[in-house]
């Protein structure tokens, strides 16, 4: 049965007994509860183990040292789930104290598995959320790393910064404008267009675009701005006044 099948109150107690039991393990320097709960099948309750020792790690303060030898010990299991779960404690400790888990996600940006790869994004996109000075400079540094779909996961990973304080990401984008892999210039389009509909963003998002030299990009954004808006119906502007807007900024 999984998390979710549970009612709210299982669910609750369920949480209480694995905090119960990997604080415990914390307080006998062992691992065998947290490794348990780290490979079950069910995302939820890895992402459970995640959210409980980051917990633990801010709130307490007492387990910091231990905890980071737990992530890098899970981080060098065989199983990918268990990883994975070491990179969700990777967000969870890095919305404060981002500069300790920042050598564990260089290891998961280029593991053997999708799914800790993949995991990485959404640490970055928390960590961004609460604490994005230090994020942002990991980010600086590993947009241009060499295998494209690293570049791929850390463009993806500071959208969630882009949606409130676009001025924040769009100098990192626009280093990357004249990037030739299809799919990272497709996720920098995406990008571009999901920091775009809150209110306030799309004119800071065409202000930076204006003076971007490669046009043929910016040509290629401006419909999915425009796509956007329509998708999302709370935009703070309507497609046709995006449309309208845009035109008149980019004229030729």
């Amino acid at each position: 049965m999984g998390y979710y099948d549970l009612s709210k109150e299982e669910r609750q107690q369920l949480v209480l007994k694995m905090g119960g039991e990997i604080t415990q393990n914390l307080e006998d320097g062992k691992v065998t509860k947290i490794l348990h709960y780290s490979s079950d099948d069910d995302i939820y309750i890895r992402k459970n183990v995640s959210n409980i020792l980051g917990r633990i790690y801010g709130e307490q303060g007492i387990f910091k040292e231990e905890i980071l030898q737990v992530t890098g010990h899970l981080l060098e299991n065989e199983d990918e789930k268990v990883r994975q779960t070491a990179v969700y404690l990777c967000g969870e400790i890095g919305k404060k104290d981002a500069d300790a888990v920042f050598p564990y996600l260089e290891i998961a940006l280029h593991d053997s598995h999708h799914k800790v790869r993949n995991s990485v994004m959404s640490a970055l996109k928390v960590m961004g959320e609460k604490n994005p000075e230090p994020t942002l400079k990991f980010a600086e540094i590993f947009i241009h790393d060499k295998d494209p779909e690293v570049r791929r996961k850390v463009v993806h990973g500071i959208e969630l910064r882009g949606r409130t304080h676009p001025e924040d990401v769009l100098p990192l984008l626009a280093t990357l404008q004249d990037e030739e892999n299809s799919q990272v210039r497709k996720m920098l389009i995406h990008v571009l267009g999901q920091i775009s509909y809150k209110e306030g963003c799309l004119e800071k998002v065409t202000a930076a675009l204006k003076t971007w030299k490669n046009r043929e990009l910016v040509e290629d954004t401006i419909p999915y701005i425009i796509e956007v808006h329509k998708k999302y119906p709370f935009s703070a502007k309507t497609p046709d006044e995006v449309e309208i807007y845009l035109k008149e900024n980019f004229k030729d």
